[in-house]
């Protein structure tokens, strides 16, 4: 079995140079659960922390050992292969391997998980792309950071960094002749807040020249700034500063397919060619000088009938036309993607847990109020409390008259984002923590058991518009 590595523009499998186009998915909130894929407030180290103390260590323990254990198994990489699509994005936390209090010790499990579905998947003949989601200290302001603040910490501490290097060391060291792994996405969405982008291309120096001392078979994927969209600051000579095997990630989410679109999106001639010159402006750094580009996240969110109600329908109508747009813009380029997401309890997965389930039943009601209360960030919907917040936006607004005090970083972070990411999405959902923890107070372990067992394949539906356009997609591209 050949490596793949990225030659020129393309990918290719083995040294005869065979292209191949990575068509795939994330699997985002296993190996760094995140709140809205299923259903918490706030970050994973903060519901971690606090199911510990509602119901005591061991249970918490067994209740997130089964979840991972049953979140992805044989049957999810066999349906996943039933599409067509050959290749998986795998977000990992580095809380997996190492422990803030035991920094640079890796745990005995640390790659029990990862193994065990990198094998699963090369059963299936998918290919893997390991991706550290999150890094110590945060890197960015995400709640998919696991930091717990909207500021980037990693870049203020080189403890943090060096960690992260390390880390990326000890993950080459056991991969480094896996050939069923695709390579490493080295960071998911930095946010560098340097104004010449200087502390993330000092990272990538020092990481890519750490693995490539353990490891020179495998693509290495780095992501552009803020949140993979900016390229602009890093170096001409990007195509060998870091070896002739390295791809380069966009994230090509279209403001078409979320709630707070502008418009509605009709699949116009206008909105087609906005939708296109959005992802050409990501990827032209890259075109200008022959790289290789890799979309490692993109896709619309859908409408859920408890949420939306009638209009549910005709959400999902539209945001399918979004999908299939983009995916037409892809084809014309033979681009390599990975959709996000695989799994979820319904707002954007390929398959997602029932909502006839113990997970779905038992918290309801709390998702609901989570919902109304708009604290989760992605694809968020604040009609019921935008008039709470306004106010703070327009104090804010009036007692800084001048506009540009107002541009802080990221810049993709308006005014009215970062008021509501920090007071929405991390002061109350972290009131909300210990109400999401005390509605498993009771439950013995195998109620424990059950509710983990919900996001078991078995016990999933399946997004089935989504997942039919992907297929004939796949089948068009041979992928």
């Amino acid at each position: 079995m050949a490596f793949t590595s990225a030659k020129g523009t393309k990918f290719v499998v083995g040294s005869n140079g065979k292209e191949i186009i990575f068509r795939g998915a994330g699997l985002g909130g296993w190996m760094l659960m995140e709140n809205f894929i299923s259903g918490f407030p706030g970050c994973e180290f903060h519901i971690r922390e606090t199911l510990a103390e509602v119901i005591g260590k061991e249970k918490a323990q067994l209740f997130f050992d089964k979840f991972l254990d049953y979140f992805f198994t044989e049957a999810d990489a066999a349906f996943f292969k039933s599409l067509g699509l050959n290749c998986i994005r795998i977000a990992v936390n580095y809380r997996h391997f190492e422990d803030d209090m035991n920094p640079r010790v890796l745990k005995p499990d640390a790659f029990k998980q990862l193994d065990r579905v990198v094998s699963l998947c090369a059963e299936k003949s998918i290919y893997t792309v390991i991706d550290m989601h999150s890094a110590p200290g945060g890197q960015s302001g995400g709640w998919h950071a696991d930091g717990g603040t909207h500021l980037m910490n990693f870049w203020r501490h080189k403890d943090f960094q060096d960690r992260f290097v390390w880390l990326w060391t000890e993950i080459a060291k056991h991969y480094k002749d896996n050939t069923w792994i695709a390579g490493y996405n080295i960071m998911n969405e930095p946010a560098d807040p340097h104004p010449s982008h200087s502390g993330l291309i000092n990272l990538y120096d020092r990481t890519c020249h750490a693995i490539r001392s353990v490891d020179s078979n495998h693509i290495l994927f780095l992501d552009g700034n803020t949140f993979a969209t900016d390229f602009t600051k890093f170096p001409e000579d990007a195509g060998t500063r870091w070896g002739d095997n390295v791809a380069f990630a966009i994230h090509d989410y279209s403001t078409y397919g979320f709630p707070k679109s502008k418009e509605v999106y009709t699949s116009s001639e206008e909105q087609r060619a906005k939708m296109r010159a959005s992802y050409e402006r990501k990827r032209k750094w890259m075109d200008d000088r022959g790289l290789c580009v890799w979309n490692g996240e993109w896709g619309p969110v859908y409408g859920r009938r408890e949420y939306d109600g009638d209009q549910t329908d005709e959400i999902n109508k539209r945001r399918h036309m979004v999908l299939k747009d983009q995916l037409e813009i892809y084809q014309q380029d033979r681009l390599s993607w990975s959709i996000w997401l695989y799994k979820d309890i319904g707002y954007q997965g390929m398959v997602f847990v029932n909502p006839d389930t113990p997970y779905r039943k038992r918290f309801k009601d709390f998702l609901l109020k989570k919902h109304r209360l708009a604290v989760d960030a992605w694809g968020v919907d604040d009609r019921a409390v935008k008039h709470i917040y306004d106010p703070i936006i327009e104090l804010i607004r009036k007692s800084v008259p001048d506009e540009s005090f107002l541009k802080l970083y990221p810049p993709i972070w308006s005014l009215e984002d970062r008021v509501t990411r920090i007071s929405r999405s991390i002061l109350v959902a972290e009131y909300l923590v210990k109400e999401w923890a005390e509605l498993f107070k009771g439950l013995n372990e195998a109620e424990l058991e059950d509710l983990a067992k919900s996001f078991a394949f078995e016990n999933c539906g399946k997004r089935d518009e989504l997942n039919k356009i992907l297929q004939e997609n796949a089948a068009v591209a041979g992928a």
